[in-house]
């Protein structure tokens, strides 16, 4: 029994010390480097970094800043998609079938403008926020970037086909997909954000 209760001992021990290890990795980290480290959770790493790593000081190796600026640069890049998009309807020599696509794009557009804006509030608002205050405010971020992700898709599938291939479709593919791999890579942040705020929450006791 003593044994057993000197190797609990000794694997707590080992435990606690990469906690350390991997602390001090963290803080050794230059701005640049932590969100060069930080990016290689996302699925677009470089775009990550090209689009971060300005905002390097700002963020302050903070996981709370680093998910709010993906955020809003996430935000900042849908609102200049979608006023470029609602341009489309007027390009000479529209087809029918391309009108209505990139009207249904508008529309798509809008409500990721909507949900990342919401996304971004939310975020700010959290403050010191702890537990299951903490855990709502992440599973309404979460909710709303996902969803903004599921309308940028939305807005894709309507050019899908030969149909309709043309300037139309190549300029609004452009510039929606760009937008799509930004918020893909700021919803991985929110999410790595959560699952280690998550990580460090301490389990009751029943």
């Amino acid at each position: 029994m003593a044994r057993l209760g000197f190797f609990v001992l000794v694997f707590s021990f080992v435990f606690y010390l990469a906690g350390i290890a991997a602390y001090a990795s963290t803080t050794a980290l230059t701005p640049r480097e932590y969100i060069v480290a930080s990016c290689k959770a996302t699925r677009y790493p470089a775009l990550c970094v090209e689009y971060l790593s300005g905002y390097a000081n700002a963020i302050r190796k903070n996981e709370q800043h680093l998910a709010q600026t993906a955020l809003s640069v996430s935000l900042s890049r849908a609102q200049s998609a979608a006023a470029y998009v609602a341009k489309m309807t007027h390009v000479r020599g529209i087809k029918p079938r391309e009108r209505q696509a990139v009207k249904d794009c508008i529309e798509n557009m809008g409500d990721t403008v909507d949900r990342l804006s919401q996304s971004v509030k939310e975020l700010s608002h959290m403050g010191r926020a702890g537990g299951e205050g903490f855990m709502l405010h992440m599973s309404n971020v979460q909710t709303w970037v996902s969803a903004a992700l599921t309308d940028e898709n939305t807005c894709l599938d309507g050019f899908a086909g030969r149909v309709m291939d043309g300037n139309v479709k190549v300029a609004v593919r452009r510039r929606v997909v760009h937008v799509a791999q930004v918020t893909s890579n700021a919803l991985a942040l929110v999410n790595r954000f959560a699952a280690r705020h998550r990580a460090a929450i301490p389990t009751e006791k029943p």
